[in-house]
């Protein structure tokens, strides 16, 4: 007997600009998946409509742009969404005490919010088709904070509390829900990060001004800056067996870090935890 159920046909993924989106979206477009990308920017689209991957435009943060995706979504695939990858995210870094409401409010509304809009959606669709997979792709961040990193922490905490509890209340409709936690992965999300703290950290009135500086220098720097980095691939794996296993892993840990802090948190005291979480995260300096 095997474990392998037929592969879905119709994949939906958002995020698909570069890194683990664009790099899963290849792969199971060479698969013979019906890939459904998804892209911020226009130009991303145009990108990947002519390497033959069908892409439309999508803006998490915006409602308008959710609905009018999913009618589009629809309408190339014959009304039939097997699976749903939510990739799509970015990081806003900085102290929590640097964190205005608005840049709070914008980190949730592609991360959180318009990621749940969507797959509040697609659960519909999936329901009254017989079943369906959504995979959510979350962090290490989303079970172990570190510091520096609040907003984005907070948004994949909160991701991880909507799929468990999405699990749970849709099991009887043969909808299977699972989370990936990677660690470290090349993309652009340090470039991309570096970016939004320019634009919402006001870095010269902060009380962690010191560490900013250095933290600045990580943001800047090209390539992997930390250990155990793995490439995209590393992530369209666990989502090639989600995909592909009657019964998907609640769980996928990705990269050596997580599956270590998966293993501390539930064994370590709080505060020793705290001191470790700290010193990974480069004591706010990385």
């Amino acid at each position: 007997m095997t474990n392998k159920s037929p592969p879905p046909s119709t994949v939906l993924i958002t995020g698909c600009s570069t890194g683990i989106g664009y790099q899963c979206a290849q792969q199971l477009h060479k698969m013979d998946y019906q890939v459904i990308a998804t892209c911020r920017k226009e130009q991303d689209v145009q990108r990947l409509n002519k390497q033959g991957i069908f892409c439309i435009q999508l803006d998490l943060a915006c409602s308008q742009s959710i609905k009018t995706a999913v009618t589009l979504i629809l309408k190339q695939s014959q009304g039939r969404i097997d699976a749903l990858f939510n990739n799509a995210a970015f990081g806003l870094p900085g102290a929590v005490e640097d964190l205005s409401r608005e840049a709070m409010e914008y980190q949730f509304q592609t991360n959180v919010f318009g990621t749940q809009e969507l797959t509040n959606l697609i659960v519909p669709i999936m329901r009254q088709q017989g079943g369906g997979k959504i995979i959510y792709n979350s962090s290490i961040l989303g079970f172990a904070a570190m510091p520096y990193r609040g907003a984005y922490n907070a948004s994949k905490f909160a991701i991880e509390g909507f799929a468990d509890t999405l699990r749970l209340e849709v099991k009887q409709d043969n909808i299977q829900v699972s989370l990936i936690e990677p660690g470290p992965i090349i993309s652009d999300f340090r470039k991309n990060a570096f970016i939004q703290f320019k634009q919402w950290i006001n870095m010269e009135t902060s009380a962690h001004q010191q560490n900013y500086q250095a933290m600045l220098s990580r943001l800047e720097t090209e390539g992997s800056s930390a250990p155990f980095t793995l490439s995209p691939e590393a992530v369209t794996k666990c989502v090639i067996h989600a995909l592909q296993s009657q019964r998907a892993k609640i769980r996928y840990r990705v990269t050596v870090p997580t599956i270590v802090f998966s293993l501390l948190k539930r064994l370590l005291p709080n505060r020793l935890l705290d001191i470790l979480l700290s010193k990974a995260g480069g004591d706010g300096k990385r």
